[in-house]
């Protein structure tokens, strides 16, 4: 129904805002994500999402239109409603939560308070296909952008299934990947070995 908003900002706190627009505040709810990318007394344009129930219509504001989208995908996963994907996104930024959900890290995902095994695993099921194929263009140019993507995930796989655990992998695997992005997975596999 809504799409965006400009206006002032009259109130700012890390869970919502007032957008003042045409003499109207609208009381919108965000994450600390897109807090942290807003200030107090400034105008702005929040992209909207418009959650409503039979008993309670809220306005759900975001800085970018990929963390609405991924919020849009969350709340779809059931046992998540826009609560929990808020905390989600408060939790980890956009990009984060895009990376632990494409390479499985299910470790990251029950980090977040509210997320336990179960709905973590639900989440890897009902989204890994849909964010790795996602259609907004600024979201495929980020997931192709991954240094390393599907090299990370085969090497991951290949680590534990030789027995190390998931932590460890994950601490070398981002370590390698910083040093340099372009490794093959036999490079990737060899030299986490050498780490591990």
């Amino acid at each position: 129904m809504y799409d965006y908003i400009k206006g002032d900002i009259t109130e700012l706190t890390p869970t919502e805002l007032i957008v003042e627009n045409g003499g109207i505040g609208y009381k919108i709810l965000i994450s600390i994500q897109t807090y942290s990318s807003l200030a107090p007394d400034t105008n702005c344009k929040l992209y909207l999402y418009h959650h409503l129930r039979e008993d309670i219509e809220l306005l759900y504001g975001f800085f970018k239109k990929e963390e609405r989208e991924l919020f849009s995908y969350l709340i779809g996963v059931s046992g998540i409603g826009p609560n929990t994907a808020r905390m989600m996104l408060s939790s980890l930024t956009t990009e984060e939560l895009r990376l632990a959900i494409i390479v499985g890290d299910l470790d990251k995902l029950t980090s977040i308070k509210g997320i336990g095994l179960k709905t973590a695993q639900r989440l890897l099921i009902d989204l890994k296909d849909k964010i790795g194929k996602s259609s907004s263009g600024d979201s495929s140019a980020f997931i192709m952008g991954l240094p390393g993507t599907r090299e990370r995930e085969e090497a991951y796989s290949a680590l534990v299934l030789l027995g190390f655990t998931k932590k460890n992998i994950d601490k070398v695997l981002n370590s390698l990947l910083k040093e340099n992005p372009a490794y093959t997975l036999e490079e990737l596999i060899k030299h986490s070995l050498k780490k591990l």
